[in-house]
């Protein structure tokens, strides 16, 4: 089967782009307009009733969420991540999850911040304000990223990039740190975060990156210095 990935341009449906187009196996696109706020219709709703982007359509259905959309494809296609049998599974496991439950969360809630604290403009600002701040017990998006950059200075080889769902998954999270909210990125700088600055820039010359480039107009160097995309069909915000 072909699968159907229904996808806005630099949404989290970029992650799963990036891992189908790494895995080689087919699929094609359908999209969710968003300047239409196609995704909440009736008709994605019945795709995805969270109103979310991405949905794969798949033998066994449509699955919606980004971590379990990655997680069913590496098990289906054995590829992408220690299968279940593995010593590894279980770190594999945590970290995919942590980045999905804390660091894709997270960035969310800043990105959207009416939709968690409601239109009082104080209560946004005291949000961003606490979330993309460095304090010692609390585990806010820099704190997260230390971690994460932690884990990708540990591995032996960096030059494995794109071996693991997780890779594109961080790149993609990285790339909308830089961008997003426009005019209020202030707080991020990849360069304090060395190890993932290299997995980005070895990311960018994998065949995968470069058809997501040409698909959704993304720029040359999509997670290392990333600029707005300007995407062939459809809106990103």
């Amino acid at each position: 089967m072909t699968y159907v990935l229904h996808y806005a341009p630099d949404n989290a449906s970029l992650i799963v782009r990036l891992v189908l187009e790494e895995m080689g196996v087919p699929y094609h696109t359908v999209l969710v307009d968003r300047s239409q706020s196609e995704q909440e219709s009736a008709t994605y709703r019945s795709i995805n009733p969270a109103g979310l982007i991405p949905a794969l359509q798949t033998p066994d259905g449509h699955i919606f969420e980004t971590a379990a959309i990655l997680l069913w494809l590496a098990d289906r296609h054995g590829q992408m991540a220690p299968a279940p049998a593995d010593a590894g599974r279980g770190d594999f496991l945590k970290w995919l999850f942590f980045t999905s439950n804390t660091l894709h969360a997270q960035l969310r809630m800043i990105f959207y911040p009416a939709k968690y604290v409601g239109a009082d403009t104080d209560a946004q600002n005291r949000l961003y304000e606490t979330l993309t701040g460095r304090h010692p017990s609390r585990m806010t998006l820099p704190n997260a990223l230390d971690l994460l950059n932690d884990r990708f200075a540990a591995r032996a080889n960096m030059s494995t990039a794109g071996s693991d769902v997780l890779d594109y998954y961080i790149a993609a999270i990285l790339r909308w740190c830089r961008l997003y909210p426009l005019g209020a990125t202030q707080w991020f700088d990849l360069n304090d975060y060395p190890a993932l600055r290299t997995l980005t820039e070895n990311l960018e010359s994998r065949p995968a990156t470069l058809a997501a480039q040409a698909a959704e107009g993304l720029g040359p160097t999509p997670f290392s210095n990333p600029v707005p995309a300007t995407p062939p069909e459809g809106s990103a915000t």
